[in-house]
């Protein structure tokens, strides 16, 4: 009908052309037909229409009518015809699907358009109980009234009015001027085919044909649904739903229907897509309250609706609301099946979160429904899983029903299947409480969680979560200890140096009030190694507001070296401190053990230090002075020596090797080192292949400028060094292979400038330091004497007073002006202990020690005998030794081997 249309008329009129083949042409032909009453008559819109009477004409004959209503002048486009039977009683429903004796039909729609359901219009029968109302689609109602055997029985009574859209609210609601496309698209050529675009809240309505009045029979209904975002929903606010078709002899002893999903005939069925091939949700019918809505799991929904051929004026149908379900967040997953889902770290990381999320199925699903999701990280990570919300109810909207406890689960696992022997948490809708914000960490790499319902749902779990997870890096630099939360220990005999950090696994800043703690201690034997070196590379702690003027008594974050068999060597380094020391900063151990230890206060533990991405520190580990080095203390004594390798071990001569010496020097006394030996390989060309350091540990240095470390008279290349801006100690004297010698082993022999008494105390022992890419690189014999120098007298002279009080400690004075002396224990035993001078004078010059016929020198002792005495004398002492060894020899022969106590 076109716009322009100024007078339009509601028509019901009764036609030959849609009586049923059910009429035969004797039928036909006995119609009788009363225009003159109350049939084939035209009626006003206001005016009731009645059956016609029952006459001896009429009575026990076919009757056939029809009726036209007067037309009027009116815009029909916003207009619908209401027709209210009050009185109904024709014919009776035989088989459910056939009217017996008579039938009434009402035809939506002009014949001649394909907006009808006039091509196979269907039929209603029965009697009914109260007024029933029919509300037209179109602007044309066409109704057929056939009985073939007319008596009293027969009956009904309808009147009719027009009404505009805003007067029926319950089909098109408020404002139906803003919203024309509510009730759907209507397929063109179609009767009740609807297609709903981009639904949302309050903006589609599903509804039966001639809702909210009776709807017509024979129908194929099809809705096609659409919501913007996944998961579309469709539900019942506060109208009952009246699907029934129920087939009842009479009607007044005929019970409702519960709502069920046994539909033998009419009934709505809803599929999980676009269009029937999609899985069907459910099928359901019956009259009350829909008791659930219906949650799609993507964001379309495909609804059909059938009715009967034939069936009682009496159900009113449906009316669907439409929207999504809230709080749909997209994940970083990927989904493998119906509810199977994988999540990686990788992916995580790729999508830019720093948490991934998936919720509970918040949709249909059907009974027996496993879903499974694997939370997978990388081999050296955990995963950590809790849950912000977390709600636990009946289950409320089941498709099978299920007696037993635990129609839903869910069940985690710290694995990566569903290993029962590694179940962490089961939780059940029938005995669990709610668990939010418990978290739940894996031991491994993955987490695995399924939830299970044994009952199925057509709106989601009874089980209502969001679950969150993260990924935390739980590498260990060393070997985690038991029962602890962070400690790590690092041995030698797994490797000999490596780096360490501050824990990757932030995890542990979440401390819930306890102060963080995480020891690193460091293990050799002294079979391989004795010493420890560690070194702080940096720092980064956080700003707080306690302050660290004493780092180790202030409540701070802070880092501490120590050295465990020397409690005067530590270090604690905290942020306000770090620019006392240059970085790096070393500790070397005394003996074979060191420990670092990370204390973090925790009033900001979790604010300061939770998923950072930079550690608190850096360091790095190194177990030096293996066998090859011999002891690591040297002295205190009058003289000594120091050889390297202390042992040869051809097994060890290509391996790498670092030393660390420390020679003691008795209070008073200055010290005299010289080079009896100092040997490089041909292969060795520069500092890099090996290196030997002297160090005075009160030397500082503080220039910025390149500074050299040699003794000039031992022809040795010179080996740069550059100091940092902040103290730093600096070696004494470096020697190192000379790269300019050619394919010549290079030996240096020389002495050392004698360090004075005043320099050794400053600084303690004096530090020896050896690096080596190979032990075969170089060899050495380093030798030394404490020399005590006698002050002078105002004249010049010595204070030879002095020797009187320093004893056998100042026995000897060496020649020369220096004024040192040594103990006379060392005076001719075969070692040069007096430092050289211009005259070649010195401890061991011949006319100091040579022998005549009756002195010797027996351990540094000169005794005033004769050859003969001397002789009588070594040869007591020889068999004195022989006589011993014989005894001994006797004594290890007395225990047999079959001697218990062998």
């Amino acid at each position: 009908m076109s716009a322009n249309c100024v007078a339009c008329t509601f028509i019901v009129v009764v036609l030959g052309t849609f009586l049923q083949p059910a009429v035969s042409q004797r039928g036909v032909s006995s119609v009788i037909s009363n225009a003159q009453d109350q049939c084939n008559k035209t009626v006003g819109i206001y005016e009731e229409v009645t059956s016609p009477q029952v006459t001896p004409e009429n009575h026990g004959k076919t009757l056939l009518c029809h009726y036209r209503f007067r037309p009027f002048r009116t815009n029909l486009r916003d207009w619908v015809l209401r027709i209210r039977f009050t009185k109904f009683k024709v014919g009776r429903l035989v088989n459910d699907s056939y009217c017996e004796n008579g039938y009434v039909q009402i035809v939506d729609g002009n014949g001649k358009s394909k907006l009808s359901n006039g091509r196979e219009p269907g039929k209603f029968c029965g009697e009914i109980e109260q007024p029933q109302t029919f509300i037209s689609e179109t602007s044309v109602v066409k109704i057929v009234f056939y009985v073939e055997n007319f008596t009293e029985q027969t009956y009904f009574r309808f009147d009719s009015r027009a009404e505009q859209q805003y007067e029926v609210y319950l089909r098109y609601g408020q404002h139906p001027e803003l919203y024309p496309n509510r009730r759907g698209e209507v397929v063109p050529n179609t009767y009740c085919e609807r297609v709903f675009r981009d639904c949302r809240m309050q903006t589609c309505y599903v509804q039966s044909p001639a809702y909210p009045g009776i709807y017509p029979r024979n129908l194929h209904c099809k809705y096609y649904l659409n919501t913007r975002l996944p998961s579309i929903k469709l539900h019942i606010e506060n109208e009952e739903f009246n699907v029934d078709g129920q087939r009842c002899e009479n009607l007044m002893l005929c019970p409702m229907r519960a709502i069920g999903s046994e539909c033998p005939n009419d009934y709505i069925k809803i599929y999980d897509g676009k269009d029937e091939k999609s899985p069907v949700i459910g099928t359901f019918c019956g009259m009350g309250k829909f008791p659930y809505s219906i949650v799609g799991s993507g964001s379309d929904l495909f609804v059909e609706f059938v009715t009967s051929p034939a069936g009682p004026l009496l159900n009113t149908g449906f009316h669907f609301n439409v929207a999504h379900w809230p709080g749909h967040v997209d994940t970083s997953g990927k989904k493998n099946g119906t509810c199977d889902w994988i999540f990686t770290s990788q992916a995580l990381l790729d999508s830019g979160d720093k948490q991934g999320l998936f919720w509970s199925e918040g949709h249909f699903y059907p009974p027996s429904t496993s879903c499974n999701y694997l939370i997978l990280g990388k081999p050296e990570e955990i995963v950590r899983l809790y849950f912000p919300s977390f709600r636990i109810s009946r289950i409320d909207a089941p498709i099978r029903k299920w007696d037993g406890e635990c129609g839903e689960s869910l069940t985690i696992y710290d694995a990566a299947w569903a290993d029962d022997s590694k179940i962490i948490k089961t939780f059940c809708d029938t005995f669990s409480r709610p668990s939010e914000k418990q978290e739940f960490i894996s031991t491994s790499n993955a987490l695995f969680v399924r939830f299970e319902s044994k009952t199925g749902s057509y709106s989601g779990s009874s089980l209502y979560y969001w679950a969150h997870y993260d990924f935390f890096n739980n590498s260990h630099f060393g070997d985690s200890v038991g029962g602890t939360l962070c400690d790590e220990v690092f041995t030698s005999w797994r490797t000999f140096e490596g780096r360490f950090t501050s824990p990757l696994n932030t995890l542990i800043y979440q401390s819930g009030g306890q102060p963080v703690v995480c020891r690193y201690r460091f293990i050799t034997a002294r079979r391989l190694f004795a010493r420890v070196v560690l070194r702080i590379e940096n720092v980064n702690f956080k700003y707080n507001q306690d302050s660290c003027v004493n780092c180790w008594e202030n409540r701070v974050d802070k880092v501490i070296l120590m050295d465990k068999h020397r409690n005067a060597s530590r270090i604690c380094l905290c942020k306000e401190n770090q620019g006392q020391y240059s970085y790096p900063v070393t500790l070397t151990s005394q003996g074979e053990e060191a420990e670092v230890t990370l204390k973090i206060d925790p009033r900001h533990a979790l604010n300061n230090y939770f998923k950072i991405n930079v550690p608190i520190f850096e360091g790095s580990y190194r177990f030096i002075h293996g066998p090859l080095c011999g002891p690591t203390e040297l002295g205190p004594s009058a003289d000594g020596k120091l050889r390297f390798p202390f042992y040869f071990n051809p097994s060890l001569r290509d391996q790498p090797v670092s030393c660390l010496w420390e020679l003691k020097v008795h209070p008073d006394k200055d010290l005299w080192i010289h080079l009896d030996k100092l040997v490089f390989a041909i292969s060795s060309k520069s500092c890099q292949d090996a290196k030997l350091e002297f160090y005075l540990p009160s030397m500082p240095t503080t220039s910025m400028t390149p500074g050299v470390y040699y003794n000039p008279s031992l022809g040795i290349s010179p080996y740069h060094s550059y100091a940092p801006p902040k103290q730093q100690h600096q070696p004494l004297l470096t020697l190192c292979g000379d790269s300019n010698v050619g394919d010549r082993k290079t030996e240096i022999t020389s002495e050392l400038p004698i360090l004075s008494a005043q320099k050794i105390q400053q600084g303690g022992p004096l530090t020896i330091r050896l690096e080596a890419s190979a032990a075969s690189k170089l060899n050495f014999i380093i030798s030394w004497t404490e020399l005590y120098q006698l002050p002078k007298n105002p004249d010049g002279s010595l204070m030879t007073s002095k020797l009187e009080q320093k004893g056998d400690d100042c026995g000897f004075i060496c020649p020369g002006p220096e004024g040192v002396c040594i103990a006379q224990e060392l005076v001719c035993n075969g070692v040069q202990n007096c430092p050289s001078n211009v005259t070649g004078a010195h401890d061991e010059s011949e006319s100091k020690c040579k022998s005549t016929d009756n002195q010797f020198i027996v351990f540094n002792v000169q005794l005033n005998i004769t050859w003969v005495t001397a002789s009588v004398v070594g040869g007591s002492l020889a068999l004195l030794f022989c006589f011993c060894c014989v005894i001994c020899c006797r004594c290890c022969r007395r225990k047999e081997p079959d001697d218990p106590d062998y």
